[in-house]
């Protein structure tokens, strides 16, 4: 049943998810700061990750392919080339979402509460974790950016989407979307 919520929120989330703003206005509404950025693990082939997970181990995760590390070198540039501040940059604790953070932004804080939730394994954090970030980003009060490099399930469980690897997703500090930027 999970799974075929996260399919049909995927699918309803192309249909429906459009920008309000231009692309100048959405750089224009970065650069000013004070937004959430939700950015999706980048080109990761593949699905969940292995039994024998150890979130200390890369070798026993599912990894960024040479399309990915290019790809999130390609959000870095976004943010560089845009002159959008960034207040911080936390990651989920998996490789690939390291990964990701480290090609985009080199500095990066691991932060439990963007791990996945996907395997059934990791599901009986979910709650916590979900309140945990709320409260996080309830108390921040940042005027640069703050970027979350994440999941697929953290990302639809804040803020109702579905996204593409490496796809940037803004939101204000009530979970609005902004707007969204495709890295492909």
């Amino acid at each position: 049943m999970k799974y075929i919520i996260l399919i049909l929120s995927f699918f309803l989330s192309i249909i429906f998810t459009s920008s309000t703003f231009s692309n100048d206005e959405l750089i224009t509404k970065l650069q000013f700061g004070g937004n959430i950025i939700f950015i999706r693990h980048a080109i990761a082939p593949g699905n969940g990750d292995p039994d024998n997970i150890d979130l200390n181990d890369c070798k026993t995760q599912r990894n960024l392919s040479e399309s990915g590390i290019i790809q999130s070198k390609k959000i870095g540039e976004f943010f560089k080339k845009n002159n959008i501040p960034i207040d911080k940059v936390l990651s989920s604790e998996w490789c690939r979402c390291k990964d990701t953070a480290k090609y985009a932004f080199k500095n990066y804080n691991t932060f439990k509460a963007l791990n996945s939730f996907y395997d059934e394994k990791f599901y009986k954090f979910k709650d916590q974790q979900i309140e945990n970030l709320k409260e996080f980003i309830k108390k921040w009060d940042g005027n640069k950016n703050l970027i979350f490099v994440t999941h697929y399930v953290v990302i639809s469980e804040m803020l109702n989407i579905g996204v593409s690897s490496g796809e940037i997703v803004i939101a204000n500090k009530n979970f609005n979307i902004i707007g969204s930027v495709d890295t492909k």
